[in-house]
């Protein structure tokens, strides 16, 4: 019988980066030993803005460093010009057209809007790829179980990478953050990759080897999912004990209408330590500390 922990680190943009950040560090404030059992958990699972965040834990660096560096002035993060409505529109187009019944809806969703990530004129994708370098403290794979989604682009199916599968790390996170619509996928080994968070922004069946596992997610409980039951339900079919922090209403409100706007970091960094603080106590209470 397993006794594997995991921490799991949804997607939510830059919002997102900077909210699960302050969340840990709230944590630490008035556990450092829950923290220290979060980020030295089994398996660290990472979506989208969480494969960044669980790339940071797995570096070495403190959380002190990795949450200054959220609240710092200055950051490599750029704008990448759209918003979420915008992207949303982009993706209920796609999704617009009849579908083949013999296939799997999902995969044909994930398809369809592969193909509007392929189409849609971005940044280049070596302006992208430096943002995502410079978000990283190492480049090098942990030793540690690191687990990193992402959807191939033509076949529309979830990937995880991890240091086994033989691709720069690097690429492995600019791939789960390859936004469709804001970001360009990214091409590894001849395939194009985006955003692993496009169909769930969870993907807690990565984990589910583990017999726990804390989820942090930088949307609210009630967050509606086009391509399934939604994080709070994905959370509720987990086989194992599952412990989910939601962004509640102050961090929301942090957030601000664009998760992907720079300037939403700082407030969102600053709400989730204030959250973190709030949710230390029920987290030790579910590890048993």
């Amino acid at each position: 019988m397993t006794t594997k922990r995991a921490l799991v680190l949804a997607g939510g943009g830059i919002a997102g980066i900077a909210w699960e950040t302050g969340v840990l560090r709230g944590i630490a404030d008035e556990s450092p030993a829950v923290a220290r059992l979060l980020v030295e958990s089994d398996v660290l699972v990472g979506t989208s803005a969480g494969s960044a965040v669980a790339a940071q834990l797995s570096s070495g660096h403190t959380l002190d460093e990795l949450f200054d560096r959220q609240v710092a002035e200055s950051s490599a993060e750029i704008d990448s010009g759209v918003d979420v409505e915008t992207i949303t529109e982009l993706f209920l187009a796609a999704l617009g057209e009849p579908y083949e019944e013999t296939l799997d809806r999902t995969r044909q969703q994930m398809q369809r809007i592969g193909a509007v990530a392929l189409a849609t004129e971005t940044v280049p994708a070596p302006v992208r790829r430096e943002v995502i370098a410079r978000r990283l403290p190492s480049h090098d794979w942990p030793d540690s179980e690191l687990r990193l989604t992402a959807i191939d682009v033509e076949t529309g199916e979830l990937t995880v990478f991890d240091r086994e599968s033989g691709v720069d790390l690097v690429d492995a996170v600019a791939a789960s953050c390859a936004v469709p619509g804001a970001w360009p996928p990214v091409t590894i080994a001849g395939r194009h990759y985006m955003d692993g968070g496009v169909a769930s922004s969870v993907n807690l069946v990565v984990a589910a080897d583990c017999a726990t596992a804390v989820v942090l997610v930088p949307s609210g409980i009630d967050a509606p999912s086009p391509f399934g039951a939604g994080p709070a339900a994905e959370v509720s079919a987990f086989p194992g004990a599952a412990f989910a922090v939601f962004a509640d209403a102050d961090s929301l409100a942090a957030f601000g209408p664009n998760a992907l706007d720079p300037g939403c970091r700082i407030p969102s960094a600053l709400a989730g330590r204030d959250q973190g603080r709030r949710e230390a106590a029920a987290i030790a209470r579910f590890l048993g500390l």
